[in-house]
């Protein structure tokens, strides 16, 4: 969807922007679906109407999706035109405000605090944008009787109050495009939702793998912080939470409005005020990610080498090979592996209990992502510096020896989720492209990671 006030790339670019668009971004999509049912229009006839409605015209604004983050789910909004006042506005759902800064809004996003507002555009205003930012738009005629029009202009003028101009967004079912959705519907007495009753084979993870293509990391990120409330098949009418999908229903819609003796389609007169290509497709953030781990823990076992132990002949220590190379390759991985690891597990645990999005509550990626990972990152810079084991004591030597255990009970325990399916979630992905990586590494650093408080030849 759009954000922010028509153009947002100076509000949300930037350092500050890159620290916080994994919780931004995340917490963007995160929303039970459901149909939400409007809220009545309490004394209609205080909302003037034009003089002749037939002179008051509807029109559906799409928008495709972009090459940033934020908006590669498209944009709705609804023009209208009325001869009577020879105005011509678009109602746009997208505007929020970031003024308190993108960090703190961000964190609110994460908590389920999400207020956006209706805000009002001339349409070369809102088009412009759109041509700056490169992004393809259609407008269609919506064809409806002079009925149909007083439910939508009133509910538009009851939308434009100042109690009723806020609203709670929700990226699935309440958002720009489903307010369009919505609108149209009682404006046809549930004809839409009547029509679009049925299941489709797409969940919302679907979606998003799908939107999201032209971002790879965020991609990654978002599959693994979702859990499985995303992963259910989900209903024609929620379906229509994206623009392009609501377009594309709305167009195989019959209106009640008849030439020449038959009846026109709901949207007709398709115009393309503007067309771009599409955005570019990324690599797959998973091959990526399944690469750059397995490739060098693959060469760092190759590294391993045996050091005996001059005080006691028949122990030896494991150990690596070019020592001043080897480890700052391990410090490297280690430094990767502890940062994401951390952030994403810090990120699902906490939104566990502080968030209201229940998408970030049970998730079974828990086993894997750990939030104390991060202590790793001080581990692995001195690898990285010092190109040496991290020495044990007596005294925390059980506590290394029984957090990397557990760590890799964890993962078998996943890796029999995944290969047994005893989970709803879709956790395939993950099992298959980095849960390998991530074990072997767990394994390398157990094995040459730490220096032993007394000589041993063994894990334990």
């Amino acid at each position: 969807m759009n954000f922010a006030k028509l153009n947002p790339l100076h509000l949300i670019s930037g350092p500050r922007f890159r620290f916080s668009a994994l919780i931004f971004f995340v917490s963007y999509l995160f929303s039970a679906a459901a149909v939400c049912a409007l809220a009545p229009i309490e004394s209609p006839e205080q909302y003037q109407l034009p003089a002749d409605m037939s002179g008051v015209h509807f029109y559906l604004i799409t928008v495709d999706v972009g090459d940033l983050v934020y908006d590669n789910f498209g944009h709705t909004a609804l023009r209208v035109y009325d001869e009577n006042s020879n105005t011509d506005t678009v109602y746009n759902w997208g505007e929020f405000d970031p003024s308190d800064g993108v960090v703190a809004f961000s964190y609110n996003f994460f908590k389920g605090i999400m207020n956006y507002r209706l805000a009002t555009y001339a349409p070369a205003q809102l088009f412009a944008n759109y041509r700056y930012q490169q992004r393809t738009l259609w407008q269609d005629k919506i064809n409806l009787t002079n009925p149909q029009k007083e439910i939508l202009y009133r509910r538009l003028l009851w939308n434009l109050q100042p109690e009723n101009v806020v609203y709670p967004y929700q990226s699935f079912d309440n958002n720009c495009t489903t307010k369009v959705r919505d609108y149209l519907d009682e404006a046809l007495s549930g004809k839409i939702s009547a029509h679009y009753s049925g299941i489709t084979e797409t969940t919302y993870r679907d979606l998003i793998e799908t939107h999201y293509a032209s971002v790879s990391l965020i991609n990654f990120s978002l599959d693994i912080l979702l859990n499985s409330n995303i992963d259910r098949p989900i209903s024609e009418w929620e379906d229509m939470f994206l623009p392009l999908s609501l377009r594309e229903r709305l167009l195989r819609v019959d209106s009640d409005v008849a030439e020449n003796g038959e009846r026109k389609m709901l949207l007709s007169d398709p115009q393309v005020i503007m067309e771009f290509g599409p955005p570019m497709i990324e690599t797959g953030g998973y091959q990526v990610a399944s690469i750059v781990l397995l490739v060098p823990v693959f060469l760092l076992f190759l590294m391993l080498k045996k050091i005996p132990m001059s005080y006691y002949a028949t122990h030896s220590q494991i150990g690596l090979k070019v020592s001043s190379v080897s480890f700052r390759l391990l410090g490297l991985l280690g430094l990767l592996a502890a940062l994401f690891s951390g952030v994403f597990g810090a990120l699902m645990l906490g939104g566990w209990f502080v968030s209201d999005h229940l998408e970030l509550h049970h998730n079974v990626n828990l086993l894997i992502f750990w939030p104390t990972d991060l202590l790793g990152i001080v581990v692995s810079l001195r690898w990285l510096i010092l190109c040496k084991p991290w020495p044990m004591t007596p005294n925390n030597a059980p506590f290394i020896h029984n957090y990397l255990l557990a760590h890799v009970i964890g993962m078998l325990i996943y890796a029999v989720i995944a290969a047994l399916e005893l989970s709803t979630q879709s956790i395939s992905n993950v099992a298959l492209y980095v849960l390998p990586g991530i074990f072997l590494l767990t394994l390398l650093i157990w094995l040459v990671g730490f220096e032993p408080a007394k000589p041993k030849n063994t894990f334990f």
